[in-house]
């Protein structure tokens, strides 16, 4: 996945001083003849060596004169695009709620429910009227458990409502045989971003688990206990959760797709869980009948077990409690989802909400996206612009195919494997050929949470409706106004939503050395995801398989070491907190290989079509390479950037930028760059792969 973060603000790994790249011609031009240019200079810091820190080379000038808006984390390219299509899918929201008030809209249809879904949203004077009734049901059914065993058989229940049960389960491909969806089941039921927040002793952690038992008391307050009952249950639920931690893997530890696959026999899973009834909850919850299921942590599961019995009812009811306030507090009243937010900057530093119309914006684009993805692409993504990145996907395509044709360290029996896999992809560009169906999703007028609830029991009878049929192999994990792309192993396929294929990314306008550092970059980030730490581990036909040589297996990870190892050393915020390398690696792998292979699609390019004159004193490749530091432009606050190196399987977007090129001897030509300067990594520490 090639999701933006984050800039590195304070720490640099070299400190730029005095050095000029002086370009050979200082007029500003573009490719189409126009005024504006695609690479603008005003962007650009040059009295910062391209060889010494290219990130601020090519981003400082924006960095130094843009502040990151109140209202969010970081910003950057990712962030202004992601702005221009939010004002396209805000024209259409509001189109769709006039079409509702004049009745023009009828109701049931795609137009309607989009329309009643945002205003129900947006209707606040509702929300605040209705208060706590739209979950007074689900703690009146915590409130009524008065024994472990009545715990027990409330879960499914409670889950079915309000998604809160501390696991998760669910239909899914099996890794194995990807033509089957099978149960899934995993660990979930933190309140913190991720395990280790439980147990670091820095006073960065100490400060946020304080913050959150505070949080949570305040929220148990708000909903009508005392002050004194709200902290000893905020005491209780952080000791619980943290009891839960511990059972838990890590994110690098799930990174290892093996680490997460026991497919066993319902009756096995339940022999892990001996007091909870897994067959009931099941029924009650909604799922069809089981028979094998994928437990992808079987340790947290026993422990959890365990749990159940001997942890304190009051705790557990409390635990409840907290967590459906907690899911359901940005469709509460103004109190709970001010309080929510007072948290959330603990994690991320923003300093106001965003706007109403922008959370319910997400909100309808995450229920109904392919209902609102329909009027997008209309708007934005003609058949020429498809035609266009589909063509750069194949050209991309057949460059990794020639340059895994060339590889010295990979066989020739893991090179036809890999071939294979590669010409089994799957594109999907733009939006899907088959539009997502609405019809059984119930939407209500002046109901915004019992909406949301809605839609997640649509989304859950969704799922486990796949059980015991092929997989659908033409669904979309993304909708089209989404400004991302990614590879799914399962699927064997690279997916680029509409909302990407735009400037800066992918621009008509632009040429062909820019578009291919930018998006073409991106693409072959996506195809190398199929042969990162991995995607490598999984077939043609998306089946967890080993399909390489022990040999060149060992080679392989010799080289990713090398990743991993350049990538922790870098820093973020200040000089003890480091990029953590094995969380990052897939990502890291990814860029790498994106690069090299859009960089040699370019070459290609320019040896069929001609090589063009400098633009602004940059030659084809040099503008390669800004261009991929352009999409990578992005400043984020410190809050945020913590949270980030802990939880985020992406690096920095400076270490994006200066970590890949470093590697890259093609950057050290475009540039002039010598051995010994920052930007180019010495042999004997050079990842080589691609």
């Amino acid at each position: 996945m090639i999701i933006r973060f984050v800039r590195l603000s304070t720490v640099l790994a070299v400190v730029c001083a005095g050095a000029v790249f002086a370009p050979r011609v200082s007029a500003q031009q573009t490719a189409n003849g126009s005024s504006a240019p695609i690479l603008d200079r005003a962007n650009m810091d040059t009295t910062c060596a391209a060889c010494t820190d290219f990130f601020t080379f090519a981003n400082g000038g924006w960095l130094k004169r843009t502040p990151i808006p109140a209202a969010y984390s970081s910003w950057g390219t990712f962030n202004e695009l992601s702005d221009r299509n939010e004002a396209v899918v805000h024209k259409i929201l509001d189109d769709a709620v006039s079409n509702v008030q004049a009745k023009r809209a009828r109701p049931g249809t795609n137009d309607w429910k989009v329309g009643t879904l945002y205003e129900s949203c947006m209707d606040t004077t509702r929300i605040e009227a209705l208060g706590v009734a739209p979950i007074k049901s689900d703690l009146e059914v915590v409130a009524s458990i008065n024994s472990t065993r009545s715990l027990l058989s409330s879960l499914g229940h409670v889950d079915a409502t309000s998604g809160v049960a501390p696991f998760r389960f669910g239909a899914g491909p099996d890794r194995k045989n990807s033509n089957e969806v099978i149960a899934n089941a995993g660990q979930g039921g933190l309140g913190l971003p991720e395990r280790e927040y439980y147990f670091r002793q820095d006073p960065k952690s100490a400060g946020l688990r304080e913050a959150y038992v505070a949080h949570v008391a305040a929220m148990l307050t708000l909903s009508g206990e005392s002050a004194a009952d709200a902290a000893a249950d905020a005491q209780k639920i952080m000791g619980l959760e943290t009891k839960m931690a511990q059972a838990s893997m890590s994110r690098v530890a799930m990174r290892d797709p093996n680490a997460t696959y026991h497919k066993m026999p319902l009756a096995d899973l339940q022999k892990l869980t001996p007091d909870f009834d897994v067959a009931k909850y099941l029924r009650d919850a909604g799922a069809p009948t089981v028979s094998d299921i994928n437990v992808a942590q079987p340790e947290f599961f026993s422990a959890l077990d365990t749990l159940l019995v001997k942890e304190p009812v009051d705790t557990w009811k409390a635990y409840l409690r907290w967590h459906i306030l907690s899911s359901a507090a940005s469709a509460l009243p103004s109190r709970f989802a001010d309080e929510n937010f007072k948290w959330s900057q603990q994690l991320s530093g923003v300093k106001e909400q965003l706007p109403r119309w922008k959370r319910c914006a997400a909100v309808a684009n995450g229920v109904l996206g392919e209902a609102i993805g329909q009027e997008y692409v209309k708007l934005t993504f003609t058949p020429a612009a498809k035609a266009r990145a589909l063509t750069m996907v194949d050209n991309l395509r057949a460059t990794l195919r020639a340059d895994i044709a060339q590889l010295t360290w990979m066989s020739d029996s893991t090179k036809q494997r890999a071939i294979a896999k590669l010409d089994a992809f799957t594109r999907k560009i733009g939006y899907p050929d088959k539009w997502k169906d609405y019809t059984a999703l119930k939407v209500e007028p002046g109901q915004y949470l019992a909406n949301l609830r809605h839609a997640a029991e649509w989304r859950r009878a969704d799922n486990w409706s796949r059980m015991g049929k092929p997989v659908d192999r033409t669904e979309w994990g993304m909708t089209p106004p989404t400004v991302n792309a990614y590879y799914n192993p399962s699927m064997n396929e690279i997916v680029f939503p509409a909302g990407i294929l735009q400037p800066p990314f992918f621009d008509p306008n632009a040429d062909d050395a820019v578009n291919y550092g930018a998006m073409g970059a991106v693409i072959g980030h996506e195809m190398t995801h199929g042969f990162d730490d991995e995607g490598r581990q999984f077939d043609g036909q998306g089946n967890l398989r080993d399909w390489w040589t022990a040999e060149d297996a060992k080679k392989y990870d010799a080289q990713a070491q090398l990743v991993v190892e350049q990538f922790n050393g870098y820093t973020v915020v200040d000089s003890s907190t480091h990029v953590n390398g094995k969380l990052t690696l897939g990502e890291n792998i990814a860029d790498l290989g994106g690069l090299k292979i859009a960089y040699l699609a370019m070459e290609k390019s320019l040896a069929d079509n001609g090589r063009p004159a400098p633009i602004d004193g940059f030659t084809p490749e040099q503008r390669f390479f800004l261009g991929w530091a352009q999409v990578w432009r992005d400043e984020t606050r410190p809050e945020m950037e913590r949270t980030l190196v802990n939880t985020n399987p992406h690096a920095p977007a400076k270490w994006r930028v200066d970590g890949p090129l470093s590697n890259m001897p093609e950057f050290k030509k475009a540039w002039g760059c010598k051995e010994g300067d920052a930007m180019v990594r010495p042999d004997s520490l050079k990842a080589q792969i691609w």
